[in-house]
């Protein structure tokens, strides 16, 4: 199962557009909100070397922020989760 991370803060437009998108294909996610969590935040920017939110990681591998994971084919995410959940 994939384990979907996303770096925000509560005015961001972005993180709430990759909010929503995770959320209309399914797919369960860890929100970490940045906004007055120093420390979250530089956690933030040594894992992806950026100052921008969102900062999305998939398996603890950046993939970069809204525009990036509207490109990847969140379908096959989706799949792979639901080959590998063993609920019933």
């Amino acid at each position: 199962m994939n384990h979907i991370e996303i770096y925000s803060t509560n005015q961001c437009p972005w993180c709430t557009r990759a909010k929503s998108l995770l959320q209309s294909e399914g797919l369960d996610y860890e929100e970490i909100d940045v906004s007055s969590d120093q420390a979250r935040l530089l956690e933030m920017m040594e894992r992806s070397g950026r100052r921008t939110v969102p900062q999305i990681f998939i398996d603890d591998i950046s993939i970069g922020g809204f525009d990036e994971l509207s490109k990847l084919n969140l379908s096959e995410i989706k799949a792979k989760n639901s080959a590998n959940d063993t609920r019933y």
